[in-house]
């Protein structure tokens, strides 16, 4: 049988069986305790109250053992208006005064005697013996000097006391069946409540699995299950973060794919063109060191484009292995300089370094090279007529190299997006700002991680921009 085809039990007749099924065995057993406890009581108030008539008896006969025929008439009155009655015994079990409904003692068993003529009284809240309806008897010892001479036996009638049970349990059989009732709706209620909202989150958790992530439920904090709506509004808010991601990165993608399918295509069509003059003898003889420089250069330049990519994928799964030294931070600036000196005055820039020689830095050659070289380039490419320092200096612990340029700026709203892989701050710019292709400033901020330090950007739109990199020297 598939999953499809079982006996489904909704949720909300568990829910409501269960509370039902508790409500009911919680009041059977109340019921049957408190019916239990009133029928003991009312026995034992029964029995107390032939206890204290057949006390007073024999007190009032110790007292006046002359006037005691007057006193038992007394008594024998009293006790039929109540419909009790009462009979007198010797140590022989015979009866030498007994009133119009007295019983005969003789009923009793051994042991019961045993325990009347060893002073006991002996209490039987219900018996027939004694009435074929039932009674309720008590039987009292007489004892002189701690001798046994015979007792006294009251008897009542259990009728009386079974109509006020039976009354009792009316009236309880009505209140649990009222209270069942009251249960009943009030279970099916909250039932629902929890149900509905249990629908609820399934209801949005399958328009968010058929991809609506725009979905939002009512939470709180009241219950488990308010903590829960808390939790998938959470998990929501973080599926739309992450499309948003995903769908910024697939654009990325797709921009770096045009981007770098351009970049490829120009030196590639360059290079197809003069190897096919100087392979058909069409570029003369005179032009065709000029054809192979630019077949070289072309060729430089793609791979450049797939080396960025190779630094970046090994950065990212830390393939990159360090080799750090204490380095005269002047030097390297001075090697930036003379590297990118031709490209800064194509531009009409000029390079300003400005760093003590005993600035030393702790790092690896190579990738602080990098480093700088991306940096300084980026700040050329947009800067025109203008300058660019390479700043190096040590406070406490730390060096700090500052790049900082009179160039265009950046929009305070982009600085955080121009370390992605793919950025590209303003599209419609045939080349590209943040490095050669798109990679450069990414590369930069995870080599600068790498060598657990920090790199921020200050930046205003035509102000200019500043990088200060903050690398620790180790101990």
């Amino acid at each position: 049988m598939t999953p499809s085809n079982q006996m489904k039990f909704k949720y909300i007749y568990q829910q409501f069986f269960s509370h039902i099924s508790i409500i009911i065995v919680a009041f059977l057993l109340l019921s049957l305790l408190f019916s239990h406890y009133v029928e003991n009581l009312i026995y034992e108030n029964k029995a107390e109250e032939l206890i204290s008539y057949g006390d007073a008896i024999l007190k009032d006969m110790k007292e006046s053992p002359i006037a005691s025929d007057q006193i038992l008439n007394q008594y024998s009155n009293v006790l039929a208006a109540r419909k009790m009655s009462f009979s007198m015994f010797d140590r022989d079990r015979n009866l030498y005064l007994v009133n119009n409904h007295g019983p005969a003692i003789k009923n009793l068993s051994a042991k019961e005697w045993d325990k009347i003529t060893h002073g006991g009284k002996l209490i039987v809240k219900s018996d027939t013996r004694f009435g074929q309806e039932g009674v309720t008897f008590v039987v009292l010892p007489y004892l002189e000097n701690g001798r046994f001479f015979g007792g006294l036996l009251l008897t009542s009638p259990i009728s009386g006391s079974s109509i006020m049970i039976q009354q009792i349990n009316k009236f309880l059989l009505f209140t649990i069946l009222i209270a069942f009732g009251v249960s009943f709706l009030q279970s099916w209620f909250l039932s629902r409540i929890h149900v509905n909202r249990i629908k609820r989150l399934r209801e949005a958790t399958s328009l968010v699995s058929a991809g609506n992530y725009q979905v939002n439920v009512h939470s709180s904090n009241f219950d488990e299950i308010g903590e829960l709506a808390n939790d998938f509004n959470h998990m929501v808010d973080k599926i739309n973060v992450s499309m948003e991601e995903i769908d910024s990165l697939e654009n990325r993608r797709r921009q770096f794919l045009a981007d770098v399918s351009h970049e490829m295509r120009t030196p590639l069509t360059t290079i197809s063109g003069v190897v096919e003059g100087l392979k058909n003898d069409m570029i003369p003889e005179e032009d065709k060191e000029r054809g192979i420089n630019l077949v070289s250069q072309e060729a430089k330049r793609l791979i450049r484009l797939v080396n960025e990519n190779l630094d970046y994928d090994k950065i990212r799964s830390n393939q990159i292995q360090l080799f750090r030294e204490d380095i005269q931070l002047l030097e390297v600036l001075e090697i930036i300089h003379e590297q990118l000196l031709l490209q800064a005055e194509e531009k009409n820039n000029r390079i300003v370094v400005d760093s003590s020689p005993d600035v030393m830095v702790n790092a690896d050659y190579d990738r602080l090279v990098q480093i700088l070289i991306n940096i300084t380039k980026n700040s050329i490419q947009f800067t025109s007529n203008g300058t660019i320092w390479l700043r190096g200096r040590t406070e406490q612990n730390s060096t700090i190299i500052e790049v900082e340029d009179t160039g265009i700026g950046i929009d305070p709203k982009e600085i955080e997006n121009i370390w992605r892989r793919f950025y590209k701050a303003d599209i419609s710019r045939t080349s590209n700002p943040y490095g050669e292709f798109g990679l450069g400033l990414s590369i930069v901020k995870q080599l600068v991680l790498l060598h657990n330090g920090d790199i921020e950007v200050f930046s205003e739109e035509g102000k200019g921009t500043k990088f200060v990199i903050v690398l620790k020297n180790q101990e």
